[in-house]
């Protein structure tokens, strides 16, 4: 079966037996914006969880649960080449159950569904800006976001996506050079399959409402200079899989890292690879090439590190 048939057969699965209530629980909303971007919507709530498959994932939701009273804060999330919205779900129930609104998007042309996109990354950034705009006006539950208080998180494409986002304008004639040098890396080989004109003007797609972000693996870090990232002033935490193999070091997070004018909160992940960052999967031989981690690591027992640091940057990040 192709990865696609089989990602569609998973998604949607039954709804397994109630779990244990937890004091405060994430609710969960799958909705299509007016631009007709798909985004998953998570946020506190209370009531008794259901135990629910979400592609090669599962969560424990209230779906389509109340919304909270107050005013909290936005986190957005931009998944990688080739995903989708539900690919970090667990940090987006873990921001959720700490108080956070959470709207993870489907980017548009570069998914699982749809990759025919994937090089056109400079439609990645609109996309972003597009779901936080949906968030704070469109969508049902907008009043109960404060819109000064709004960060991303960014994985592999997604990493690339919300530094363009916070003010990152990379040099993409970069390619040339880092291609010749490195022709099999994931980067270069789909460049190849998908040719597109590569400049060194990139206009400026800054999101002021944007006041923190993560970045965790990003795509493409050779094309940032110190002049190209001399815009990003807002807090930054950054992750690398040590034993990355998808974007090996030191181009990608290294180089973002060196050249970012504040000093980042950084976190080296020792016997990661690069998609260790993904949710665990809910049965890893069903994609091994995306579930599968290296002998003696243990993605599960990683990400209940990684989302407490996740919350607790934004928790601290984001203060009224």
């Amino acid at each position: 079966m192709s990865l696609r048939l089989t990602i569609a057969a998973l998604f949607l699965a039954a709804v397994a037996p109630a779990v244990e209530a937890q004091s405060v629980a994430a609710g969960f909303q799958h909705r299509v914006t007016q631009d007709g971007i798909e985004v998953g919507v998570w946020y506190p709530t209370s009531g008794i969880p259901v135990r629910q498959r979400l592609g090669l994932y599962t969560q424990d939701v209230v779906p389509d649960a109340r919304l909270p009273k107050g005013r909290h804060p936005l986190v957005v999330i931009s998944h990688g080449t080739g995903g989708d919205f539900a690919g970090h779900v667990d940090t987006a129930v873990a921001l959720a159950q700490a108080g956070f609104i959470v709207a993870a998007l489907t980017h548009p042309g570069d998914n699982w569904r749809d990759n025919s996109r994937a090089t056109r990354i400079e439609r990645r950034p609109p996309a972003l800006s597009a779901t936080i705009s949906y968030m704070l006006k469109a969508w049902a539950g907008h009043a109960v976001i404060d819109p000064n208080r709004v960060g991303a998180f960014g994985f592999s494409a997604g990493g690339f996506t919300v530094l363009a986002a916070a003010g990152g304008r990379p040099d993409m004639t970069r390619f040339a050079d880092h291609c010749a040098q490195h022709p099999v890396f994931f980067v270069c080989t789909l460049l190849k399959a998908q040719p597109r004109t590569l400049t060194r003007v990139w206009p400026s797609m800054t999101d002021p409402r944007i006041k923190a972000i993560i970045v965790a693996a990003p795509a493409i870090g050779f094309t940032f200079d110190r002049a190209g990232l001399r815009g990003v002033r807002i807090p930054v935490q950054l992750w690398r899989a040590d034993d990355d193999g998808i974007l090996p070091a030191p181009f990608y997070a290294d180089a973002v890292r060196v050249a970012l004018p504040k000093t980042p909160e950084f976190h080296s992940v020792p016997g990661a690879g690069h998609f260790d960052f993904l949710a665990p999967c809910a049965d890893p031989a069903t994609m091994p090439q995306l579930c599968a981690s290296a002998p003696g690591f243990d993605r599960t027992a990683f990400h209940a590190d990684f989302n407490a640091d996740v919350v607790r940057f934004f928790v601290e990040k984001l203060r009224r």
